[in-house]
């Protein structure tokens, strides 16, 4: 005797609701499909389906998202980076309080070494013919960031290898949420075959027809819902075994539009600005941006990050600011809209010698029209670099640089405020290359813009 399996898969959606109501309508309707049939079918979600970029997951704290899963029907899902470090503790305690699927994740733990009461390591499902899956959840261990947040998480690899050992002999077909990126879900199937099948997320690759190793099957739908994964599994009993599995991908775009879609798409949008109207500063004059040359807003933001740090100096890059701000009463959506990045700020001791390298290759001209996906950035262009507390005075062809007004002293620690992303990126090796970095938590850079407009030009 055999049984077909189906799973639909999404991942990486990042809060691009323009995509989900096709989403949503598909999965519906696959879910009565097979139920009609009396086929097992399962949804899942691999993390990353919010993003405070959209004004809709800010506005509701992401539980505008939860509840899009719930009308979705979705089975379980597990947590990505962006539910787990972009969120407060109190908030991401409170982001799944009314879900009506279950939250797997097993390397997520509260600081008292218990699991949060909303999530379980892994779930026993049964099929329709009594076949027992265990589905089993993970997260990309960004330890220093969940550590300032008060949560801690463990190696996912260790993890999984006690979870393993708890479900192996209670299921018969054992499945991996993981959002760890390929690479890691390769060396997983290569470490512990007895994984049948893995579905993937974090680094947004497109595998149109899954992949075979180590005979488990690697699936993963890329990102912003472009694509749905479909994954088959055929069970026999008498074999006790697997004996057909593939996945195949359907595009996003490929569905048919439903009713009202881009009024809902909308709606997702205006119920969002709704939630951010409150005012919180109010303008005399615009404030204007410019990415390729010092301006009000890039300033204004740079001193808030030197004053939020206590540093010696801060340098940003000014494409973090998308807009000006227009005279008159200034709203939580005014600044949410122009500066969306779930960016942090950050702190690197650097001497003096290291940052006068670093200030150096900030006075590059390649900065103002570089493009950047990732890292946090939700912009167009990197902008270039403006400063506080660091002048920079040209002689002809020589450049002298000063912190706060005095030479530069090569062998001096200066404490340095930066956006998070120059932490991550390769940008500067001087940076990057540093063990030791603070990360302030849970403020993003637009929580500094707000709290220094509140304070320069207050609400009236």
């Amino acid at each position: 005797m055999t049984e077909h399996i189906y799973i639909y898969h999404t991942n990486d959606l990042h809060s691009h609701f323009e995509n989900w109501p096709r989403i949503q309508q598909f999965v519906l309707e696959r879910k009565k499909e097979h139920s009609l049939k009396n086929e097992t079918v399962f949804t899942f979600d691999i993390g990353d389906h919010t993003d405070r970029w959209h004004p809709y997951t800010e506005g509701t704290k992401g539980k505008g998202n939860v509840r899009l899963l719930n009308e979705a029907n979705f089975d379980a899902v597990t947590i990505g980076n962006n539910e787990g470090i972009t969120f407060s503790y109190e908030d991401l305690n409170r982001l799944y309080q009314h879900a009506n699927f279950d939250i797997i994740i097993g390397n997520l733990f509260q600081n008292n070494k218990k699991r949060p009461h909303w999530a379980k390591p892994y779930k026993i499902y049964e099929t329709k013919q009594k076949a027992k899956i265990a589905v089993i959840g993970l997260t990309a261990d960004f330890t220093p960031f969940y550590e300032k947040l008060g949560w801690k998480v463990t190696d996912p690899h260790e993890e999984l290898a006690k979870i393993l050992q708890e479900v192996e002999n209670q299921a018969n077909i054992i499945i991996l949420l993981s959002h760890l990126g390929l690479p890691d879900d390769e060396e997983i199937a290569k470490k512990f075959p007895m994984i049948d099948v893995i579905i993937g997320a974090h680094t947004h690759h497109v595998l149109e027809n899954g992949m075979l190793v180590n005979n488990c099957l690697l699936s993963c739908a890329g990102k912003f819902g472009n694509y749905i994964g479909k994954i088959e599994l055929e069970y026999d009993f008498d074999k006790k075994s697997i004996i057909r599995k593939s996945a195949t991908l359907i595009p996003q775009e490929a569905l048919p539009m439903i009713n009202n879609e881009n009024l809902l798409i909308q709606e997702f949008y205006e119920i969002g600005k709704s939630y951010l109207e409150k005012p919180i500063a109010y303008l005399p004059n615009d404030l204007l941006i410019d990415w390729d040359a010092p301006s009000d807003l890039a300033i204004l933001l740079c001193d808030s990050l030197l004053e939020w740090c206590n540093a010696h100096v801060a340098f940003l890059n000014s494409g973090l600011i998308l807009n000006r701000l227009k005279q008159g009463i200034v709203t939580e959506y005014d600044v949410h809209n122009i500066c969306p990045h779930p960016i942090n700020p950050c702190i690197v001791y650097l001497t003096g010698e290291d940052l006068e390298k670093v200030i150096l290759q900030t006075l590059d001209t390649k900065w103002a029209t570089m493009p950047l996906k990732g890292l946090g950035f939700r912009g167009e262009r990197l902008g270039i670099f403006v400063y506080s507390g660091i002048q920079v005075i040209r002689n002809g062809t020589s450049i002298n640089i000063y912190i706060n007004d005095e030479l530069i002293d090569l062998k001096q620690k200066y404490k340095v405020a930066i956006p998070d992303l120059f932490g991550f990126a390769k940008f500067f090796p001087e940076i990057y290359q540093i063990k030791e970095k603070e990360y302030l938590m849970p403020e993003f850079m637009r929580d500094l813009l707000k709290r220094k407009l509140n304070e320069e030009y207050p609400v009236k």
